[in-house]
């Protein structure tokens, strides 16, 4: 029922936007500039331990000198099993040892990965069981690199009657905190090491209460003493959604801000840190849209990219460094990188080492370190990470 009742919903999405996909324009109705092309190089990333198999990649970040990519390795009867790997610069890579001790987690893909003092940790899932939803698993990494899977104190931690989805994870100086949906609106599980997660679900002012049914996306650590969640809140009587940001100190007491709407679809599905202020890329109408907190307010920012004639249009990831934002979106159809160099007041598109369709197994995931950027492609062929020197022109 919770699987049918998400994708009826992503499909009222669908119908919500207007068909027909063009490049945006620019405010005085000129056509915009053409994609920035930086130099591309594909990024060796070394075979995992065990059969060979097709590369799944699914997120990647970096923190104080350490760069982390997870995902999973596939093989032709469709059997997979957790990969990920390391770097300390970006240009090397290394396997790093996965240590799975359940059924399902012997099974994960890896789809969020957080950092925090340059040490990593990761949520992966796998479809199973006779509802056919995810078994969701977390794992830390200990001190000589391996990554550990964490075993649930209960079932219903992330699964059970109430579960809805899992989402984003984020470390930062308040530990370490992961954001998505029950069946009471957004929550939160937080932990200060990674070792082992609270549920955080039905918290006044994160969760659906008379204001409206709540949802979250994405995470992200706010300095060393809180959390800013992003996503969105359907009023009642209303089929849109309003875009929402929320603040918390220590993960488990929230304070909602539900950003002015209009009459179409908003919501925000990915956020970073970007000037020392958070920056946020959603879904506005027909198009994705930024927003920024610009001393206390969050105001809306720069347009980038209209929304195609078919599919789901979403934000596959958003990263800052390198001068500016990096974005990835799918328009429903193909994927696209756009770059902004003004806190999302305006961006230009930025071409993908290789084209990127929509479906199963294909994604795009992004980081900014210093003055490059990172591109982790799977185009259903396999996974692929590439570098390149960040453009200064967006």
């Amino acid at each position: 029922m919770r699987m049918r009742w998400w994708t009826a919903l992503l499909a009222a999405v669908a119908v919500l936007l207007p068909a027909g996909c063009e490049r945006a324009t620019t405010v005085d109705g000129d056509p915009p500039p053409e994609p920035l092309r930086p130099a591309w190089s594909q990024v060796d990333l070394p075979a995992p331990p065990g059969p060979p198999g097709r590369v799944l990649l699914r997120d990647a970040v970096a923190c104080q000198g350490g760069w982390y990519a997870v995902g999973g390795v596939t093989d032709p009867s469709g059997a997979t099993r957790p990969a990920a790997w390391s770097s300390t610069d970006g240009v090397a890579w290394a396997s790093v040892p996965v240590a799975a001790d359940s059924f399902y987690g012997r099974q994960s893909v890896l789809f969020s990965v957080g950092c925090r003092d340059g040490v990593a940790a990761v949520v992966g899932g796998k479809v199973g069981g006779a509802h056919g939803n995810p078994r969701v698993s977390t794992w830390r990494q200990r001190s000589d690199g391996t990554l550990v899977e964490v075993q649930a104190a209960s079932f219903e931690t992330y699964g059970g009657p109430k579960a809805v989805n899992v989402s984003r994870l984020a470390g930062g100086g308040a530990g370490w905190l992961i954001v998505g949906n029950r069946s009471s609106g957004a929550a939160a599980w937080v932990s200060p090491d990674a070792a082992e997660f609270d549920l955080v679900e039905g918290a006044p002012g994160l969760a659906t209460d008379e204001r409206g049914v709540t949802w979250a996306f994405d995470v992200v650590a706010a300095g060393q003493t809180g959390w800013v969640a992003v996503g969105g809140l359907l009023p009642p009587g209303r089929i849109d959604r309003d875009p929402a940001v929320w603040t918390s100190g220590d993960g488990r007491s929230w304070q909602r801000t539900v950003l002015p709407g209009t009459t179409e679809y908003e919501e925000l599905q990915r956020v970073a840190l970007d000037g020392g202020g958070p920056v946020a890329v959603g879904l506005r109408g027909r198009a994705f849209g930024a927003w920024r907190r610009d001393g206390g307010d969050w105001v809306a920012a720069g347009g980038l990219g209209a929304a195609g004639s078919s599919g789901v249009p979403s934000v596959a990831g958003l990263a800052s460094g390198g001068g500016g934002l990096l974005a990835a979106v799918s328009d429903g159809a193909r994927h696209a990188l756009w770059c902004s160099g003004d806190r999302g007041g305006s961006w230009r598109e930025v071409a993908l080492p290789v084209a990127v369709p929509t479906g199963i197994d294909q994604d795009v995931t992004v980081v900014a370190v210093g003055d490059r950027w990172w591109v982790a492609t799977d185009d259903g062929e396999g996974g692929r990470l590439w570098g390149a020197p960040a453009e200064s022109d967006c």
